[in-house]
């Protein structure tokens, strides 16, 4: 079963939906992270939660 590390972004409601996408775009595209959920408010507001998996390395046994 993966296991996923999250992060909350909050965009306010002044940004355009373009430099929204630009800023999602590049936690994605640098930091390794998808788009887990996405909430648009009644003011024009958005918070996004965004995920990334956590990969383990098991121990060496030598």
């Amino acid at each position: 079963m993966p296991e996923y590390e999250f992060r909350d972004v909050y965009v306010p409601r002044g940004v355009s939906r373009k430099a929204a996408t630009k800023l999602l775009t590049d936690h994605a595209e640098y930091g390794h992270w998808e788009l887990a959920r996405m909430r648009l408010y009644p003011d024009g507001s958005r918070r996004v939660r965004l995920r990334r998996r956590i990969i383990r390395q098991m121990q060496a046994t030598w």
